[in-house]
């Protein structure tokens, strides 16, 4: 970040970039322990997640206020003004992802009084995993404002979508043997597709740090 002859506004950017890492940290944790309840089958662990949504939303909203009053007092250009917008579409992104992590405690709850086969059970674990390691590193990124760990990030969306057909066909076999099967699929299913797609966040997060450094997209970067 360049430093400015008002100390105050790098104060500003500092503290919009710390409130994006403490709502990615949290969104990260809400979609960690949907998992975990969804793996133990602990309905009460799920309806506490889901009661966790309210303070991210708060966050989103408090980004939103913060960047607005640093663009309307400060009248930033160049990357300073590209590192604001940013954090706009960032936070949306982040929200995002609090969202599906709610949204999977919530078939954890419509899953109660059933139990699926707990290797159904592990390749959901597994693409979590894989989805949150993306997450990390995409936040990480961001601290950094890290362009070559952004594209990284881009790079791994393909794991998460490989991991995602994979137990899409896994679970269809499941539902095709024994209708029995259908229901638990069926929420396993959304729970697969809401990580898939918590890549996918992680992926806009990434090309937007790429957008942050060098003001171009990553389809316009040399191959």
């Amino acid at each position: 970040m360049t430093q400015h002859t008002v100390s105050s506004y790098d104060d500003d950017l500092r503290d919009l970039t710390g409130r994006i890492a403490e709502m990615g940290g949290q969104a990260e944790r809400m979609v960690e322990e949907s998992i975990k309840a969804l793996v133990r089958q602990d309905v009460n662990a799920a309806h506490a997640t889901v009661a966790k949504d309210s303070a991210i939303n708060r966050l989103d909203q408090e980004i939103e206020e913060k960047a607005v009053l640093i663009i309307a007092r400060r009248q930033p250009v160049a990357q300073d003004l590209r590192q604001i917008v940013a954090a706009l579409r960032i936070s949306t992104d982040l929200e995002r992802v609090a969202d599906l992590g709610k949204n999977i405690a919530r078939s954890t709850v419509a899953l109660e009084g059933k139990t699926p086969p707990k290797q159904l059970l592990h390749g959901i674990e597994h693409m979590a995993e894989i989805a949150l390691d993306q997450l990390r590193m995409v936040l990480d990124a961001y601290t950094a404002l890290d362009e070559s760990a952004a594209i990284a990030v881009v790079k791994h969306d393909d794991e998460v979508d490989a991991l995602y057909k994979s137990l899409f066909r896994e679970f269809l076999t499941y539902m095709m043997e024994d209708p029995r099967n259908i229901s638990y699929c069926a929420n396993l299913l959304f729970a697969a597709k809401h990580l898939e797609r918590v890549g996918d966040h992680a992926t806009n997060i990434a090309e937007t740090i790429y957008y942050i450094k060098t003001g171009k997209t990553m389809e316009d970067r040399p191959l």
